[in-house]
């Protein structure tokens, strides 16, 4: 096989491991997305229940909020049962995401801003998020929100 032809093949090789690597990240950043955008959904209809379906369902998960970290899916859920009681303390959330950064094959670390427009008073804030893949699903492990 002529030089030519081999830096050929060896670019062509080079160009389609390039591409393959490049959707996979694109595929699991659009399934990160698609899951964080389900959380704003399940949020607006006023489901807390299916809002956390995009946490750990772990003694593991880690929540840090304004009064500090607090561990576990059943008490991520407790506390914003206690913090948004209802609809009206819910409201309209809007988030956007403003990095998302591959860490390795099986993290991703996200960086966003929150919005909630309520008729007892709006807020905001960001978050920071690490994502982990468990069981073949996107899943927020920490949560940092303020």
């Amino acid at each position: 096989m002529s030089y030519v032809k081999r830096v050929f093949i060896l670019t062509i090789s080079m160009f389609i491991l390039g591409a393959t690597i490049t959707n996979a990240r694109t595929t699991n950043e659009q399934k990160i997305r698609t899951m964080l955008a389900a959380q704003v959904t399940e949020w607006n209809k006023g489901n807390i229940e299916g809002y956390m379906h995009g946490y750990w369902e772990n003694d593991s998960l880690i929540f840090i909020g304004s009064k500090g970290p607090r561990y576990g899916y059943n008490t991520t859920l407790k506390r914003y049962k206690e913090a948004y009681p209802d609809a009206e303390h819910m409201g309209k959330l809007t988030s956007t995401i403003t990095r998302i950064q591959k860490l390795d094959s099986h993290h991703y670390f996200v960086v966003g801003k929150w919005e909630l427009k309520r008729n007892v008073g709006d807020l905001a804030g960001s978050y920071t998020l690490l994502i982990k893949k468990i069981h073949g699903e996107w899943v927020i492990i920490t949560d940092h929100s303020s």
